[in-house]
């Protein structure tokens, strides 16, 4: 049985991830500390909320260098929604707050204008379909590994991260023609902006490929 912990830091929703990966059939523990970080095989980094508040959270924890070093170990590490934006270097919600800097890159506020300048809703709530973002761009040795091009999934944001390497962008979404980073990757780090353990089937199946993904 795959295990699975998540950094419990008080910020998220993780009873939702937990029984998520528990229908996907993974041993998932809570994990509070550096030590346990270290010693983990899937590491998940979920997160609802704002930006510098969830930084708050690791910091107050001592987990930041932690979770630097597991993304240097080559083994499988998640970011979901705020989790993934904290890998980033900062963002404009929390303009003097720094990320983990896992990835180079800032997140930025959703423009309130779509292409055609109408004026659309942030935050961006709902079902948005999901696309590679390089052409001829494969997902595959990725938790997308499964998913069709144009499947839906739930999101829940106000603010999009900007990787500076195109490279770490895996999916965007059209949001009324702003184009939001819908997933990232570089190595064995990963992020979803939208919420897999909302998003039905499709979702509970991102999650189960991250299970199925060995250390590089």
């Amino acid at each position: 049985m795959t295990r699975v912990s998540i950094v419990d830091y008080n910020r998220g929703n993780l009873f939702s991830v937990a029984q998520a990966f528990k229908h996907c059939g993974a041993d998932v523990d809570f994990i509070t500390t550096p030590k346990e970080i270290k010693d983990t095989e899937h590491l998940v980094l979920p997160g609802v909320g704002a930006f510098g508040d969830a930084m708050g959270g690791l910091i107050k924890r001592d987990l930041p260098d932690a979770l630097r070093n597991y993304a240097q170990s080559g083994k499988p590490f998640l970011g979901i929604c705020i989790g993934m934006q904290l890998l980033f270097d900062s963002s404009d919600e929390s303009p003097d707050v720094q990320g983990l800097s896992i990835l180079e890159g800032r997140v930025s506020e959703i423009p309130k204008f779509g292409s055609n300048q109408v004026s659309h809703k942030v935050p961006h709530i709902g079902w948005s379909g999901i696309t590679p973002s390089h052409e001829n761009y494969a997902w595959l040795n990725t938790p997308l590994n499964s998913t069709a091009h144009n499947t839906a999934f739930y999101f829940v944001h106000s603010f999009t991260a900007a990787p500076i390497n195109p490279h770490d962008r895996l999916a965007d979404a059209d949001y009324n023609g702003c184009l939001i980073s819908a997933g990232i990757k570089r190595d064995n780090v990963f992020g979803f902006q939208f919420h897999p353990e909302k998003s039905g089937k499709d979702g509970l199946a991102v999650l189960h490929q991250f299970m199925k993904l060995a250390p590089l």
